[in-house]
């Protein structure tokens, strides 16, 4: 599509260096994703780093749950936070994550301002997620230690939180086999 202001013309042709918008209501689309005629590639993605602070957000007005949804996911795709799911919950409940505190603030100032959501940030006491990849890998034992809480991130993937350095140590010496990646394993299509 090609933008003037409010006015939007659908092109048939782009060349390399244009901006081109598109809209994808499949909801299949991801920012940063490549589109492309003839043989198909595959590039490594920008990688999802290690938040060090955590948070629930607590919706106050229920009736506007798709919104904050909406709006969530919309920030995440920014980077502002990353959004990860309790096992078993679906999107109910989500835990945020973030590299830096005051993002709970930009999240909570934005979603007021553009999505119309008044939510309530609850700090979490966790300081380290970590995605685990091995064969021995049981998301249920990390969700029973009072230390650690196992969730999964956008792709499904499992994300373990530790509460301390102790608690990730822990979990490296005992589980050898399991890997526990600062950065999430590459998504492949």
């Amino acid at each position: 599509s090609n933008f003037v202001g409010q006015e939007r013309v659908i092109i048939e042709e782009a060349w390399p260096g244009d901006i081109v918008g598109m809209v994808d209501t499949s909801g299949e689309l991801r920012i940063g994703d490549t589109l492309c005629e003839g043989k198909s590639f595959e590039y490594d993605r920008v990688p999802s780093f290690s938040p060090e602070h955590f948070a629930s957000v607590l919706i106050l007005d229920p009736m506007k749950r798709k919104q904050l949804q909406k709006g969530l996911e919309q920030l995440e795709e920014e980077g502002v936070v990353q959004i990860y799911k309790q096992r078993g919950l679906g999107d109910k409940d989500p835990i945020l994550g973030a590299v830096g505190a005051l993002q709970f603030e930009v999240l909570q100032a934005r979603l007021k301002s553009e999505y119309k959501v008044d939510v309530k940030i609850e700090k979490l006491p966790y300081v380290h997620a970590r995605w685990a990849v091995g064969p021995s890998l049981d998301p249920d034992f990390f969700e029973r230690r009072e230390d650690s809480r196992c969730l999964e991130d956008r792709d499904g993937l499992p994300v373990i939180l530790f509460k301390s350095d102790w608690a990730l140590r822990w979990a490296a010496e005992n589980y050898k086999d399991l890997q526990f990646l600062k950065t999430a394993p590459l998504r492949r299509a």
